[in-house]
């Protein structure tokens, strides 16, 4: 293995009826099984030191965070949908050293920045939805860091970029996983998805990346952002195409290949997203190829008539 650096960033799912397989529809079991194929795979073939997650419902207002626990342990719930996630056990390592780091990073690249250090802190469900799928073992450690209201996507690039920057310098193989939607405009009905116009945008966004068009896709971000009503104004997504951005500059192309389908959830559209040099992704791509996944259960026509009256 070589040594440290973001070996690879991620795009996935979050929505809250993944948060417990009875209430996950037949359309979003492909995220569920997107993420945990390739969580497995990346364990194996990539043996990750570190997950870097930033999580579209962690919101800070003016300052990054990253998250400076030794131990990531409590109960999640959704404040949005406690019905669907209400109060679910996690427990996690932290790496308080790579946290600090950070920070420090960030602060030297004029990003305003403090660490979270608060013994009472518990995950936001973006965080603790996809981690149980990728990681179900709690295998890896994970520092966790939010996206930041008064952050333009300028900056968002300026923070993803540091965190490959850390990577290298503590010599940790950090994989970044985004947890975000694409298009969200929401509406009421989980079964709808975003308008055949913002589909299409999502989907050059992926292709563009498929294709290892970084500057193309920085060029046109802040447009498809809007174009999408990306969740939180894509400044996660943005956050993630610094990280790629930082790892193209290493000097091997880098392209992305997506796991599962899109699937859609009120009006949103969401995917799951590898991106890595051509190498990393060939090794991951080969661990799941071995995966076999269990079925999910089924859900009937009268639990999804119930879901939806929670809306």
């Amino acid at each position: 293995m070589s040594g440290g650096g973001v070996v690879a960033a991620a795009l996935v799912a979050h929505v809250p009826t993944l948060g417990r397989a009875e209430n996950t529809p037949e359309y979003q079991q492909t995220l569920v099984q997107a993420e945990k194929m390739m969580g497995a795979a990346i364990r194996e073939a990539v043996k990750p030191d570190l997950w870097v997650i930033v999580s579209t419902h962690w919101v800070s207002t003016f300052d990054w965070f990253t998250t400076c626990q030794a131990k990531h342990e409590g109960l999640c719930v959704a404040q949005e949908a406690p019905n669907l996630i209400p109060g679910l056990p996690y427990s996690y390592r932290g790496d308080p050293e790579f946290g600090a780091a950070l920070v420090d990073a960030w602060k030297e690249a004029g990003v305003a920045a403090v660490k979270n250090e608060a013994p009472n802190y518990h995950w936001d469900y973006g965080t603790y939805v996809p981690m149980q799928y990728i990681d179900p073992k709690a295998e890896v450690p994970v520092v966790g860091m939010p996206v930041v209201l008064m952050a333009d996507h300028g900056e968002c690039l300026r923070a993803g970029a540091a965190v490959h920057a850390v990577a290298k310098k503590l010599g940790r193989r950090v994989v970044f996983l985004t947890s975000s939607a694409l298009s969200h405009l929401l509406v009421r009905g989980r079964h709808n998805w975003p308008t055949p116009e913002r589909i299409e945008a999502d989907k050059r966004f992926v292709d563009l990346l498929k294709r290892g068009s970084l500057d193309e896709v920085i060029a046109s971000f802040t447009e498809y952002s809007k174009k999408t009503v990306a969740e939180m104004g894509g400044r996660a997504l943005a956050t993630m195409v610094g990280v790629a951005a930082a790892m193209s500059r290493e000097g091997k192309p880098i392209a992305a290949q997506q796991y599962g389908d899109y699937a859609q959830s009120s009006g949103s559209n969401n995917a799951v997203v590898l991106i890595g040099d051509l190498e990393t992704l060939a090794n991951v791509q080969k661990s799941a190829a071995k995966e076999t996944q269990a079925p999910m259960p089924h859900v009937t026509d009268k639990d999804l008539a119930t879901l939806e009256d929670t809306e």
